[in-house]
């Protein structure tokens, strides 16, 4: 295996803390997560980033998505509230439920959206008001990332604070570039797009980059077993629980890239690299987080 270069903060020095959670809490003190996600044939990107959110902490995490896939996901969710929202004859959400995204945001404490979303012209138009007007702090990624990229939108333009959270192919759609020239300067892309953004922005892939304007870091934990399908979307919840506690975005993401590599890594040590899932990296964050006390 290569090793990795020394950059700045790139081992477990400088991982912020977890969130501190009071005795006395309740559900709705502890952050409440909006996941918006999902299409016909996508659920389980949509589902797993709400497992993922729940296990981060999350004490009330809600999955907007579209009406045909509120009966499976009953199957699959058990302690996530589900609203369905209007769809388009894709099976993906359309844009008649904006209004109701817009309230459910402005309930919410931070918002993910874009795991398993498709390309549906009308999802994206639903993806590009929300990114340009949602006041709450908002994790993009996956489908939500290529339609700010295939609509071209001014990513400086948010009414909020944005958390993106690109791999290397969406991070070349969104900088125009390909992928092998953000593979060859993964820092100097990463910290490009989060000033050029006003956001953090979360390189993923191995040595997962944070950057947000002014500081980077590499992460250190992680494994090539992590390379499956669902991986991204479980970062995606973990890091929007973690921002919706109180933390600031850098330290969100910060400490969600340690603890979904550290995951990875405690799910290989039971498993072996080869077998690993994205489900796996869900099923061990309660030890990842205990490791951290």
């Amino acid at each position: 295996m290569r090793k990795r270069k020394k950059t700045e903060e790139s081992s477990s020095q400088g991982i912020p803390p977890l969130p501190v959670r009071p005795r006395g809490a309740h559900k709705g003190e502890v952050g409440r997560v909006l996941v918006v996600a999902g299409s016909r044939g996508m659920l389980g990107a949509a589902c797993l980033a709400a497992r993922a959110a729940a296990r981060g902490g999350a004490g009330l995490v809600t999955l907007a998505l579209p009406k045909g896939l509120l009966l499976p996901a009953s199957a699959k969710l058990t302690e996530t509230i589900l609203t369905p929202l209007a769809e388009t004859s894709r099976g993906a959400i359309s844009s008649s439920a904006l209004p109701e995204l817009f309230r459910l945001v402005g309930a919410c404490d931070a918002a993910a959206i874009g795991p398993g979303l498709s390309r549906d012209p009308e999802t994206q138009e639903v993806v590009s008001s929300l990114y340009a007007q949602a006041a709450m702090p908002l994790v993009v990624d996956a489908d939500a990332l290529n339609a700010l990229a295939e609509r071209r939108v001014d990513l400086a333009r948010h009414a909020g604070r944005r958390l993106l959270t690109p791999h290397p192919g969406e991070m070349a759609r969104l900088l125009g570039i390909s992928t092998g020239a953000v593979q060859k300067s993964r820092l100097r892309r990463a910290s490009g797009l989060a000033r050029a953004a006003k956001a953090v922005v979360v390189l993923k892939g191995a040595g997962t980059v944070v950057a947000d304007g002014r500081r980077s870091a590499v992460n250190a934990t992680g494994n090539p077993g992590m390379a499956t399908a669902g991986a991204g979307d479980v970062l995606t919840g973990l890091v929007a629980a973690l921002w919706a506690q109180g933390m600031e975005a850098w330290e969100a993401a910060r400490l969600g890239v340690h603890l979904h590599g550290l995951a990875g890594d405690l799910a290989a040590g039971h498993l072996g690299e080869h077998s690993l899932i994205a489900g796996d990296l869900v099923d061990f964050l309660p030890e990842a987080f205990r490791s951290r006390r």
